[in-house]
């Protein structure tokens, strides 16, 4: 984001503008924990007074943001822990008959399971199962990791609690469960999104076409408990059904979640992603301070200035320069950001926002799988690839990420351009 050009600016907006460029510019930086970096910095903001206490309370904060957050975080906890995910992991992997097989379903079990529980924690659940397929196969830990890491965090737009954008973009705009499915009487991100995770799925079967060895596989016994899962069904049918705040019910599931997993409290909430967010927390007051101030608005004004009048220019640069800058951006921040400024693009040119909205969330859902470095769920990947003795070569990585991305990208901006321009 740059500062438009126009007469006045006033030192509010300077000073949001600067402290929003330095928070931005170190998170890319990584040297330092991103969320002490949000935390520094919308604190700084409101010692300044450029946002006050009471607009972080009522006006920042998206409190059912963080209440979906923690309920289904702490939900995904004792799903692992039921040892239900293993089990269908392993049931699969028994019936496989040839390794890109074995690969497909792998990164299929991921896809699936990251739908509903955070994709990291997927990556670290399914890492054992790639580990032994991949030496009962004698093949290359590599070509079973990677299609595990970007698969988990290919589906990130699939429900709407599949990951923070989701959630941020679901209580931004009013929608609930089943609006990811059928929305405006229009066909729904959530559905636009299986397609193009399905295609890109099926991809792995064409780049994996010469693996076609076949091998024997003996899962192990798991004593599995079906709580979590129950919960889970109820929990959205709760958030589909009932008319109330999306993050109480929220809450009052991951509540429910630790009542019943046999993990102790103690665990669990030191497992739980306590970084991600606060992180969240940060960058919903440094973002609202460049809204507070008036400088999303001046953006959006001058951005349509520009004479863009098409909005299918406009979805398609959305879309792609989504999915380049989520290489490199964490995707939260990035969202965060973008959510006002497709908004007033569309209302500037009197169009609805959805399709700007959908085109850049999954541009940037997506976008991160293109860099080992792009998803929290890549460098889990990679890390326990190099542990293993295995370098990682971006050509060699890219080589199974880039069609991967492209194609999941592009389906989803096909039907996109076709259902809702």
């Amino acid at each position: 984001m740059v500062l438009p050009p126009g007469d006045g600016v006033s030192p509010e907006q300077l000073i949001a503008f600067t402290i929003f460029v330095v928070c931005f510019a170190l998170i890319l930086y990584r040297k330092f924990k991103i969320l002490y970096i949000s935390l520094a910095a919308a604190a700084i903001l409101v010692i300044l007074g450029i946002v006050t206490p009471l607009q972080v309370v009522l006006q920042a904060i998206n409190w059912d943001v963080l209440g979906i957050y923690f309920g289904f975080g702490m939900l995904s906890i004792a799903f692992g822990e039921s040892q239900v995910p293993k089990y269908i992991a392993f049931e699969i992997m028994r019936r496989v008959k040839t390794e890109r097989w074995a690969i497909f379903w792998l990164a299929a079990v991921a896809a699936a399971l990251s739908s509903v529980m955070p994709n990291p924690v997927v990556v670290m659940m399914l890492a054992p199962i790639a580990i032994e397929v991949s030496q009962r196969f004698e093949s290359s830990l590599f070509n079973y990791l990677v299609p595990l890491a970007i698969s988990s965090n290919v589906v990130t737009t699939v429900t709407m609690f599949a990951d923070p954008p989701a959630i941020i973009l679901a209580m931004e705009t009013g929608m609930r469960f089943f609006d990811f499915y059928w929305f405006q009487g229009r066909i729904g991100l959530g559905d636009i999104s299986m397609v193009g995770v399905v295609a890109a799925l099926l991809s792995l079967l064409l780049i994996y076409r010469k693996l076609d060895k076949g091998v024997a596989f003996t899962p192990e016994p798991l004593e599995v408990s079906y709580g979590a899962g129950i919960l889970f069904l109820a929990g959205v049918l709760a958030l589909a059904f009932i008319p109330i705040s999306p993050g109480v019910i929220s809450l009052a599931v991951g509540i429910v979640a630790l009542a019943i997993c046999p993990m102790s409290k103690v665990t669990m909430f030191k497992e739980f992603d306590w970084d991600s967010f606060l992180f969240i927390i940060g960058i919903f007051v440094v973002v609202a301070s460049i809204e507070i101030t008036g400088l999303l608005a001046a953006f959006s004004a001058w951005f349509v200035s520009l004479g863009i009048t098409s909005p299918t220019l406009i979805l398609a640069f959305l879309v792609w320069i989504s999915v380049l800058l989520s290489a490199f951006i964490d995707n939260v921040p990035y969202t965060i950001l973008m959510i006002p400024v497709c908004t007033q693009i569309a209302g500037a040119m009197g169009v609805s926002p959805f399709p700007f909205l959908f085109g850049m969330l999954i541009g940037t859902g997506i976008g991160g799988n293109l860099t080992p470095v792009g998803a929290t769920a890549n460098v889990i990947a990679c890390g326990i690839l190099e542990k293993r003795g295995y370098k990682i070569d971006l050509w060699e990585y890219m080589k199974i990420s880039l069609p991967f991305t492209v194609i999941a990208t592009a389906v989803g901006h096909l039907l996109l351009q076709l259902i809702w321009l």
